[in-house]
Protein backbone atom coordinates (compact mmCIF):
# COMPACT_ATOMS: atom_id res chain seq x y z
CA UNK A 1 0.00 0.00 0.00
CA UNK A 2 1.38 3.25 -1.35
CA UNK A 3 2.10 6.26 1.32
CA UNK A 4 2.21 9.59 0.53
CA UNK A 5 4.69 11.99 2.09
CA UNK A 6 4.48 15.05 0.29
CA UNK A 7 0.96 17.05 -0.71
CA UNK A 8 0.47 19.96 0.74
CA UNK A 9 2.55 21.08 -2.35
CA UNK A 10 0.10 20.44 -4.60
CA UNK A 11 -2.46 23.00 -2.58
CA UNK A 12 -0.29 25.32 -3.30
CA UNK A 13 -1.55 25.97 -6.64
CA UNK A 14 -3.33 28.86 -8.15
CA UNK A 15 -4.84 26.49 -11.00
CA UNK A 16 -5.70 23.94 -8.61
CA UNK A 17 -7.79 26.71 -6.34
CA UNK A 18 -9.75 28.17 -9.17
CA UNK A 19 -10.98 24.54 -10.15
CA UNK A 20 -11.92 23.77 -7.03
CA UNK A 21 -13.51 27.27 -7.05
CA UNK A 22 -15.20 25.89 -10.11
CA UNK A 23 -16.79 23.09 -8.38
CA UNK A 24 -18.21 25.21 -5.57
CA UNK A 25 -19.68 27.21 -7.85
CA UNK A 26 -21.43 24.47 -9.78
CA UNK A 27 -22.67 22.87 -6.61
CA UNK A 28 -23.98 26.16 -5.51
CA UNK A 29 -24.83 26.60 -1.69
CA UNK A 30 -25.39 29.56 0.85
CA UNK A 31 -22.90 31.83 2.74
CA UNK A 32 -21.21 31.29 6.22
CA UNK A 33 -20.67 33.08 8.73
CA UNK A 34 -18.87 36.07 7.12
CA UNK A 35 -22.24 35.93 4.98
CA UNK A 36 -20.56 36.18 1.71
CA UNK A 37 -21.60 34.99 -0.91
CA UNK A 38 -20.28 32.88 -3.80
CA UNK A 39 -21.30 35.89 -6.81
CA UNK A 40 -19.17 38.12 -3.98
CA UNK A 41 -16.29 35.53 -3.77
CA UNK A 42 -16.53 35.75 -7.63
CA UNK A 43 -16.65 39.37 -8.16
CA UNK A 44 -12.85 39.71 -6.78
CA UNK A 45 -11.87 36.14 -7.83
CA UNK A 46 -8.55 36.66 -8.63
CA UNK A 47 -7.53 38.50 -5.91
CA UNK A 48 -9.38 36.06 -3.09
CA UNK A 49 -7.80 33.08 -4.67
CA UNK A 50 -4.14 35.22 -4.27
CA UNK A 51 -4.57 35.68 -0.73
CA UNK A 52 -5.96 32.05 -0.02
CA UNK A 53 -2.88 31.26 -1.80
CA UNK A 54 -0.67 33.62 0.22
CA UNK A 55 -2.15 32.30 3.72
CA UNK A 56 -1.53 28.38 2.72
CA UNK A 57 2.10 29.15 1.81
CA UNK A 58 2.65 31.16 4.57
CA UNK A 59 0.44 28.36 7.12
CA UNK A 60 -1.37 31.35 8.04
CA UNK A 61 -4.42 30.10 6.80
CA UNK A 62 -7.55 29.61 9.75
CA UNK A 63 -10.77 28.08 8.65
CA UNK A 64 -13.84 29.57 9.94
CA UNK A 65 -16.48 28.14 12.01
CA UNK A 66 -19.45 26.70 10.17
CA UNK A 67 -22.44 28.09 10.17
CA UNK A 68 -25.37 26.02 11.97
CA UNK A 69 -28.43 25.03 9.75
CA UNK A 70 -31.05 23.25 11.07
CA UNK A 71 -33.11 21.11 8.40
CA UNK A 72 -36.48 19.57 9.32
CA UNK A 73 -36.71 15.27 8.39
CA UNK A 74 -39.50 12.85 7.35
CA UNK A 75 -39.47 11.34 10.29
CA UNK A 76 -39.79 14.97 12.26
CA UNK A 77 -36.32 14.80 13.78
CA UNK A 78 -33.63 17.33 12.52
CA UNK A 79 -30.49 17.23 10.61
CA UNK A 80 -27.95 19.62 11.98
CA UNK A 81 -26.33 21.35 8.97
CA UNK A 82 -22.60 23.21 9.32
CA UNK A 83 -22.01 25.60 6.09
CA UNK A 84 -18.46 26.75 5.77
CA UNK A 85 -17.37 29.94 4.16
CA UNK A 86 -17.08 30.34 0.62
CA UNK A 87 -13.41 30.49 1.19
CA UNK A 88 -13.36 27.17 3.64
CA UNK A 89 -15.20 25.18 0.60
CA UNK A 90 -12.48 26.26 -2.22
CA UNK A 91 -9.58 24.74 -0.04
CA UNK A 92 -11.94 22.09 1.50
CA UNK A 93 -12.17 21.20 -2.29
CA UNK A 94 -8.95 21.46 -3.65
CA UNK A 95 -8.01 19.56 -0.35
CA UNK A 96 -10.72 16.54 -1.30
CA UNK A 97 -9.92 16.48 -4.86
CA UNK A 98 -5.93 15.63 -4.09
CA UNK A 99 -6.73 12.62 -1.72
CA UNK A 100 -9.88 11.23 -3.29
CA UNK A 101 -8.04 9.16 -5.59
CA UNK A 102 -5.29 8.37 -2.96
CA UNK A 103 -8.36 6.66 -1.28
CA UNK A 104 -10.61 5.49 -3.95
CA UNK A 105 -8.44 2.56 -4.68
CA UNK A 106 -8.63 1.35 -1.23
CA UNK A 107 -12.52 1.75 -0.96
CA UNK A 108 -14.42 -1.51 -0.73
CA UNK A 109 -16.50 -2.19 -4.10
CA UNK A 110 -19.69 -2.34 -2.08
CA UNK A 111 -19.46 1.24 -0.56
CA UNK A 112 -21.58 4.03 -3.24
CA UNK A 113 -22.28 7.33 -1.57
CA UNK A 114 -20.16 10.38 -2.07
CA UNK A 115 -17.73 8.30 -4.57
CA UNK A 116 -17.14 9.55 -8.60
CA UNK A 117 -18.76 7.46 -11.17
CA UNK A 118 -21.00 5.79 -8.30
CA UNK A 119 -25.06 6.77 -8.13
CA UNK A 120 -27.72 5.14 -5.92
CA UNK A 121 -29.02 3.66 -9.03
CA UNK A 122 -25.49 1.06 -9.04
CA UNK A 123 -26.59 0.60 -4.81
CA UNK A 124 -29.73 -0.72 -5.54
CA UNK A 125 -28.61 -2.97 -8.29
CA UNK A 126 -26.42 -4.27 -6.46
CA UNK A 127 -28.83 -5.06 -3.35
CA UNK A 128 -31.21 -6.52 -5.98
CA UNK A 129 -28.49 -8.65 -7.44
CA UNK A 130 -27.43 -9.95 -4.29
CA UNK A 131 -31.20 -10.48 -3.19
CA UNK A 132 -32.18 -12.36 -6.58
CA UNK A 133 -29.11 -13.95 -7.98
CA UNK A 134 -27.35 -14.93 -4.51
CA UNK A 135 -30.34 -15.87 -3.23
CA UNK A 136 -29.28 -13.72 -0.48
CA UNK A 137 -33.17 -12.64 1.02
CA UNK A 138 -32.24 -11.89 4.55
CA UNK A 139 -31.33 -8.40 5.10
CA UNK A 140 -30.11 -6.17 8.03
CA UNK A 141 -30.83 -2.55 7.84
CA UNK A 142 -28.83 -0.39 9.94
CA UNK A 143 -29.43 3.21 10.95
CA UNK A 144 -26.92 5.34 12.62
CA UNK A 145 -27.68 8.15 14.36
CA UNK A 146 -26.25 11.23 13.84
CA UNK A 147 -23.21 9.74 12.25
CA UNK A 148 -21.35 12.67 10.93
CA UNK A 149 -21.83 14.59 14.30
CA UNK A 150 -20.38 11.36 15.75
CA UNK A 151 -16.98 10.74 14.10
CA UNK A 152 -13.89 10.38 16.01
CA UNK A 153 -11.47 13.08 15.20
CA UNK A 154 -8.46 11.04 16.10
CA UNK A 155 -9.40 8.12 14.79
CA UNK A 156 -10.10 10.41 11.30
CA UNK A 157 -6.40 11.40 11.37
CA UNK A 158 -5.35 7.97 12.04
CA UNK A 159 -7.17 6.33 9.43
CA UNK A 160 -5.64 9.13 6.89
CA UNK A 161 -2.46 8.84 8.19
CA UNK A 162 -2.04 4.95 7.38
CA UNK A 163 -1.92 6.79 3.05
CA UNK A 164 -1.00 10.03 3.87
CA UNK A 165 1.57 10.69 6.33
CA UNK A 166 1.98 15.04 5.18
CA UNK A 167 2.05 17.04 8.67
CA UNK A 168 0.51 20.06 7.01
CA UNK A 169 -2.31 18.40 5.38
CA UNK A 170 -2.80 16.64 8.66
CA UNK A 171 -2.73 19.77 10.85
CA UNK A 172 -4.75 21.41 7.75
CA UNK A 173 -7.40 18.25 8.19
CA UNK A 174 -7.64 18.79 12.04
CA UNK A 175 -8.28 22.74 11.63
CA UNK A 176 -11.36 22.08 9.59
CA UNK A 177 -12.20 19.26 12.44
CA UNK A 178 -11.82 21.48 15.54
CA UNK A 179 -12.93 25.29 13.62
CA UNK A 180 -16.23 25.04 15.64
CA UNK A 181 -19.86 25.95 14.87
CA UNK A 182 -21.58 28.85 15.54
CA UNK A 183 -25.02 29.08 16.92
CA UNK A 184 -26.89 32.32 17.82
CA UNK A 185 -23.61 34.48 17.36
CA UNK A 186 -22.38 31.94 19.77
CA UNK A 187 -19.05 29.69 18.97
CA UNK A 188 -19.04 26.14 20.00
CA UNK A 189 -16.50 23.52 20.02
CA UNK A 190 -16.28 20.41 18.13
CA UNK A 191 -14.49 17.61 19.81
CA UNK A 192 -16.23 15.13 17.95
CA UNK A 193 -18.38 15.14 14.14
CA UNK A 194 -17.48 16.16 11.22
CA UNK A 195 -20.09 19.03 9.56
CA UNK A 196 -22.59 17.59 7.52
CA UNK A 197 -22.40 20.02 5.01
CA UNK A 198 -18.30 20.60 4.31
CA UNK A 199 -17.54 20.17 0.79
CA UNK A 200 -14.63 17.68 2.29
CA UNK A 201 -17.04 15.74 4.97
CA UNK A 202 -18.45 12.62 2.60
CA UNK A 203 -14.41 11.70 1.86
CA UNK A 204 -14.13 12.04 5.45
CA UNK A 205 -17.02 9.88 6.36
CA UNK A 206 -16.11 7.43 3.90
CA UNK A 207 -12.59 6.73 5.05
CA UNK A 208 -13.73 6.65 8.41
CA UNK A 209 -16.60 3.74 7.63
CA UNK A 210 -14.32 1.88 5.17
CA UNK A 211 -12.79 0.35 8.45
CA UNK A 212 -16.38 -1.10 8.88
CA UNK A 213 -16.63 -2.32 5.19
CA UNK A 214 -13.29 -3.99 4.98
CA UNK A 215 -14.03 -6.06 8.72
CA UNK A 216 -17.49 -7.20 7.33
CA UNK A 217 -15.69 -8.71 4.19
CA UNK A 218 -12.73 -10.21 6.19
CA UNK A 219 -15.48 -11.94 7.91
CA UNK A 220 -17.16 -13.11 4.74
CA UNK A 221 -20.11 -10.65 4.80
CA UNK A 222 -21.85 -9.51 2.08
CA UNK A 223 -22.91 -5.54 2.79
CA UNK A 224 -23.82 -2.47 0.37
CA UNK A 225 -23.01 1.06 2.08
CA UNK A 226 -24.53 4.04 0.60
CA UNK A 227 -22.98 6.97 2.58
CA UNK A 228 -24.54 5.53 6.73
CA UNK A 229 -26.98 3.89 4.98
CA UNK A 230 -25.86 0.08 5.34
CA UNK A 231 -27.60 -3.10 4.18
CA UNK A 232 -25.98 -6.82 5.24
CA UNK A 233 -27.10 -9.74 3.12
CA UNK A 234 -27.20 -13.18 4.89
CA UNK A 235 -28.64 -16.58 3.65
CA UNK A 236 -30.66 -17.45 6.70
CA UNK A 237 -32.53 -15.67 9.75
CA UNK A 238 -29.96 -16.81 12.65
CA UNK A 239 -27.28 -15.62 9.86
CA UNK A 240 -28.80 -12.31 10.20
CA UNK A 241 -28.60 -12.22 13.60
CA UNK A 242 -25.60 -12.75 14.16
CA UNK A 243 -24.44 -10.36 11.44
CA UNK A 244 -26.41 -7.29 13.43
CA UNK A 245 -24.09 -8.40 16.58
CA UNK A 246 -21.18 -8.14 14.13
CA UNK A 247 -22.16 -5.34 13.02
CA UNK A 248 -23.07 -3.54 15.98
CA UNK A 249 -20.13 -4.30 17.73
CA UNK A 250 -17.41 -2.92 15.42
CA UNK A 251 -19.60 0.06 14.74
CA UNK A 252 -20.38 0.65 18.34
CA UNK A 253 -16.49 -0.11 20.33
CA UNK A 254 -14.28 0.35 17.67
CA UNK A 255 -15.78 3.28 15.86
CA UNK A 256 -17.51 4.65 19.01
CA UNK A 257 -21.26 5.04 16.73
CA UNK A 258 -24.27 4.85 17.79
CA UNK A 259 -26.75 2.03 15.84
CA UNK A 260 -30.21 3.06 16.42
CA UNK A 261 -32.01 0.03 18.24
CA UNK A 262 -35.58 1.51 16.92
CA UNK A 263 -34.63 2.00 13.14
CA UNK A 264 -32.34 -1.05 12.82
CA UNK A 265 -33.84 -4.50 11.76
CA UNK A 266 -33.87 -7.54 9.72
CA UNK A 267 -35.91 -7.98 6.95
CA UNK A 268 -36.66 -10.68 4.70
CA UNK A 269 -37.21 -9.53 0.64
CA UNK A 270 -40.85 -11.06 0.10
CA UNK A 271 -41.96 -8.02 2.87
CA UNK A 272 -39.40 -5.67 0.74
CA UNK A 273 -36.29 -3.98 2.05
CA UNK A 274 -36.51 -0.21 1.90
CA UNK A 275 -33.43 1.31 0.87
CA UNK A 276 -32.76 4.56 -0.76
CA UNK A 277 -36.43 5.29 -1.32
CA UNK A 278 -37.33 2.07 -2.88
CA UNK A 279 -38.49 -1.23 -1.86
CA UNK A 280 -36.56 -4.55 -3.24
CA UNK A 281 -38.59 -7.50 -2.82
CA UNK A 282 -37.61 -10.90 -4.19
CA UNK A 283 -39.68 -10.32 -7.39
CA UNK A 284 -40.10 -6.73 -7.60
CA UNK A 285 -38.96 -3.30 -6.88
CA UNK A 286 -41.05 -0.43 -6.02
CA UNK A 287 -41.14 3.25 -4.91
CA UNK A 288 -41.81 3.25 -1.17
CA UNK A 289 -45.02 5.10 -0.48
CA UNK A 290 -44.06 8.06 1.32
CA UNK A 291 -42.21 9.25 -1.45
CA UNK A 292 -45.07 8.99 -3.73
CA UNK A 293 -47.46 10.51 -1.44
CA UNK A 294 -44.04 13.46 -0.80
CA UNK A 295 -44.40 13.61 -4.38
CA UNK A 296 -47.75 14.01 -5.11
CA UNK A 297 -48.03 16.67 -2.38
CA UNK A 298 -45.32 18.76 -4.23
CA UNK A 299 -47.33 18.28 -7.41
CA UNK A 300 -50.62 19.42 -5.26
CA UNK A 301 -48.75 22.53 -4.38
CA UNK A 302 -47.29 23.19 -7.72
CA UNK A 303 -51.23 22.76 -9.44
CA UNK A 304 -53.21 25.06 -7.22
CA UNK A 305 -56.48 26.16 -9.11
CA UNK A 306 -55.88 29.71 -7.58
CA UNK A 307 -52.63 30.64 -8.11
CA UNK A 308 -53.56 32.67 -11.34
CA UNK A 309 -50.66 31.57 -13.66
CA UNK A 310 -51.13 30.70 -17.05
CA UNK A 311 -50.60 27.15 -17.75
CA UNK A 312 -47.62 27.30 -19.63
CA UNK A 313 -45.84 28.75 -16.19
CA UNK A 314 -47.44 26.00 -14.48
CA UNK A 315 -46.11 23.55 -16.62
CA UNK A 316 -42.77 25.03 -16.76
CA UNK A 317 -42.34 24.91 -13.00
CA UNK A 318 -43.79 21.41 -13.05
CA UNK A 319 -41.20 19.35 -15.40
CA UNK A 320 -37.80 19.61 -14.04
CA UNK A 321 -39.77 18.19 -10.54
CA UNK A 322 -41.37 15.44 -12.83
CA UNK A 323 -38.53 15.21 -14.78
CA UNK A 324 -36.22 14.34 -11.67
CA UNK A 325 -38.43 12.08 -9.69
CA UNK A 326 -39.21 9.74 -12.95
CA UNK A 327 -35.27 9.70 -13.54
CA UNK A 328 -34.71 8.78 -9.88
CA UNK A 329 -37.43 6.28 -9.78
CA UNK A 330 -37.08 4.54 -12.71
CA UNK A 331 -35.40 1.94 -11.23
CA UNK A 332 -38.26 0.67 -9.91
CA UNK A 333 -41.00 -1.19 -11.29
CA UNK A 334 -43.19 1.97 -11.40
CA UNK A 335 -45.25 2.12 -14.65
CA UNK A 336 -48.50 1.91 -13.06
CA UNK A 337 -47.96 4.37 -10.28
CA UNK A 338 -46.58 6.75 -12.95
CA UNK A 339 -49.61 6.48 -15.20
CA UNK A 340 -52.12 6.67 -12.20
CA UNK A 341 -49.87 10.16 -11.23
CA UNK A 342 -49.91 11.49 -14.69
CA UNK A 343 -53.71 11.13 -15.24
CA UNK A 344 -54.49 12.44 -12.13
CA UNK A 345 -51.87 15.43 -12.89
CA UNK A 346 -53.51 16.30 -16.01
CA UNK A 347 -56.80 16.16 -14.53
CA UNK A 348 -55.53 18.92 -12.07
CA UNK A 349 -54.38 20.75 -15.12
CA UNK A 350 -57.34 20.74 -16.67
CA UNK A 351 -58.78 21.59 -13.48
CA UNK A 352 -56.79 25.35 -13.71
CA UNK A 353 -57.27 25.45 -16.99
CA UNK A 354 -60.86 25.87 -16.60
CA UNK A 355 -60.71 27.62 -13.92
CA UNK A 356 -58.34 30.61 -16.16
CA UNK A 357 -61.06 30.65 -19.00
CA UNK A 358 -63.84 31.31 -16.15
CA UNK A 359 -67.12 30.83 -18.73
CA UNK A 360 -67.47 27.84 -20.67
CA UNK A 361 -68.79 30.14 -23.50
CA UNK A 362 -65.02 30.49 -23.87
CA UNK A 363 -64.63 26.71 -22.86
CA UNK A 364 -67.33 26.29 -26.26
CA UNK A 365 -65.29 28.62 -28.42
CA UNK A 366 -62.47 26.20 -27.54
CA UNK A 367 -64.10 22.79 -28.24
CA UNK A 368 -65.60 24.29 -32.00
CA UNK A 369 -61.93 25.37 -32.91
CA UNK A 370 -60.93 22.52 -32.34
CA UNK A 371 -63.84 20.53 -34.74
CA UNK A 372 -66.25 19.67 -32.60
CA UNK A 373 -70.06 21.06 -32.96
CA UNK A 374 -72.39 22.19 -30.62
CA UNK A 375 -74.64 21.97 -29.20
CA UNK A 376 -72.64 21.99 -25.59
CA UNK A 377 -73.80 21.35 -21.98
CA UNK A 378 -72.29 24.27 -19.57
CA UNK A 379 -70.23 23.51 -16.99
CA UNK A 380 -68.87 24.66 -13.62
CA UNK A 381 -65.98 26.04 -14.29
CA UNK A 382 -64.62 26.35 -11.04
CA UNK A 383 -65.34 23.13 -9.67
CA UNK A 384 -62.71 19.62 -9.41
CA UNK A 385 -65.70 17.16 -10.86
CA UNK A 386 -65.71 19.48 -13.88
CA UNK A 387 -62.12 18.52 -14.61
CA UNK A 388 -62.97 15.21 -15.36
CA UNK A 389 -65.91 15.73 -17.55
CA UNK A 390 -65.92 14.39 -21.29
CA UNK A 391 -65.83 18.05 -22.63
CA UNK A 392 -62.45 18.96 -20.51
CA UNK A 393 -61.37 16.23 -22.44
CA UNK A 394 -62.38 16.92 -25.15
CA UNK A 395 -60.71 20.22 -25.20
CA UNK A 396 -57.53 19.39 -23.68
CA UNK A 397 -56.80 15.92 -24.64
CA UNK A 398 -54.07 13.89 -23.60
CA UNK A 399 -51.68 14.90 -26.52
CA UNK A 400 -52.04 18.50 -25.87
CA UNK A 401 -50.57 18.53 -23.19
CA UNK A 402 -47.74 16.58 -24.62
CA UNK A 403 -47.88 19.71 -27.20
CA UNK A 404 -47.21 21.72 -24.41
CA UNK A 405 -44.34 20.43 -23.14
CA UNK A 406 -45.40 18.64 -20.01
CA UNK A 407 -43.14 15.89 -18.85
CA UNK A 408 -45.02 12.68 -19.44
CA UNK A 409 -44.44 9.88 -16.99
CA UNK A 410 -46.62 7.24 -18.87
CA UNK A 411 -43.45 7.32 -21.36
CA UNK A 412 -41.08 6.70 -18.63
CA UNK A 413 -39.12 3.47 -19.45
CA UNK A 414 -39.41 1.83 -15.74
CA UNK A 415 -37.33 -1.07 -14.22
CA UNK A 416 -33.98 -1.23 -14.58
CA UNK A 417 -31.87 -4.37 -15.34
CA UNK A 418 -28.81 -5.41 -13.76
CA UNK A 419 -26.11 -2.98 -14.42
CA UNK A 420 -22.82 -4.43 -15.78
CA UNK A 421 -21.18 -1.94 -13.15
CA UNK A 422 -23.12 -4.05 -10.79
CA UNK A 423 -22.09 -7.64 -12.42
CA UNK A 424 -18.21 -7.09 -12.33
CA UNK A 425 -18.03 -5.00 -8.97
CA UNK A 426 -20.13 -7.76 -7.63
CA UNK A 427 -17.32 -8.81 -4.40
Amino acid sequence: MRVYYSLYGHLLNKARLYRGFKKVWKAKGAAGIDMQSLSDFASNLSDNLDQLLLELKTKQYRPQPVRRVEIPKDDGGIRLLGVPTVRDRVVQQTLNDILTPIFEAQFHPSSFGYRPQRSCHDAINKATMFIRRYGLQHVVDMDLSKCFDKLDHEFILTSIRKRVTDGSVLELLRQFLKSGVMVNGQWHATEIGSPQGGVISPLIANIYLDAFDQEMRRRGHRIVRYADDILIFCRSRSGAENALRQATKILEKDLKLTVNPHKSHIAHSDEGVKFLGVEIGSRYTRIQSKKLQGFKAKLKRLTRRNGGKPLGQVISELNPVLRGFSQYFRIANASRELKKIAAWLRRRLRSIQLKLWKKSSRLHRWLKQRGYKPPFSYIQMSSWRSAASPLASYAMPNQWFNDLGLVNLEQVRTGYVFSSYAEWKCA
